[in-house]
């Protein structure tokens, strides 16, 4: 099941079709070319970086992931991953992530 985050990052690129983007996503329709920032899936990673059309497979339907970001493409979404790392770091001085964001 997505959920998404209170403070959701969207890349500029995005920013003008964002709202219709979460509706597709929501209502499990495909993108185009977007791409979803979440907390990682594994321990020893901040974020992963996916194509919003995985969370149309059966495996998403079953856990939680929680959206934190979106981007047009991955190089908008690399770029805005950046952002969100340096923002913890400058505000914490530590990369606990998950901590920051919720």
């Amino acid at each position: 099941m997505v959920q998404w985050a209170n403070k959701l990052y969207i890349g500029d690129k995005i920013k003008k079709k964002a709202s219709h983007v979460i509706d597709s996503i929501n209502n499990g329709k495909k993108t185009i070319n977007v791409c979803c920032i979440a907390f990682a899936s594994q321990p020893d990673n901040l974020f992963d970086i996916m194509n919003a059309n995985e969370l149309l497979s059966p495996h998403y339907k079953n856990i939680n992931i929680k959206i934190i970001g979106l981007a047009k493409d991955k190089d908008e979404a690399i770029d805005l991953v950046h952002g969100m790392i340096m923002e913890v770091y400058k505000a914490t001085g530590d990369f606990d992530v998950r901590s920051y964001f919720t």
